[in-house]
């Protein structure tokens, strides 16, 4: 068993609470991740905006896959690359 198999296999139990913590506090979380760029676009005077809105919408992202909002409550270990629709069911 490889380094990151014994990682991966430690961190599994984990990957529920996480998730649950997600849910109920995400809202907090994007508000959070929301203050937090306008603050730092403000101290930049808007020289990075195009890159701290990219930024924000990856965080939003995995804030949104950890509460399973994307459509996967099983959990599993799929990847779905960005801006890429979901499956036709």
């Amino acid at each position: 068993m490889g380094l990151l198999d014994s990682l991966k296999a430690k961190l599994t139990p984990a990957r529920g609470k996480v998730s649950d913590l997600a849910l109920q506090h995400g809202d907090k979380v994007q508000h959070g991740i929301d203050k937090a760029a306008h603050v730092v676009d403000e101290k930049t005077k808007g020289k990075y905006s195009d890159r701290i809105h990219t930024g924000t919408g990856k965080a939003k992202g995995a804030m949104d896959r950890l509460a399973h909002k994307n459509g996967s409550a099983g959990g599993g270990d799929t990847f779905t690359p960005p801006n890429t629709p979901p499956p036709a069911s």
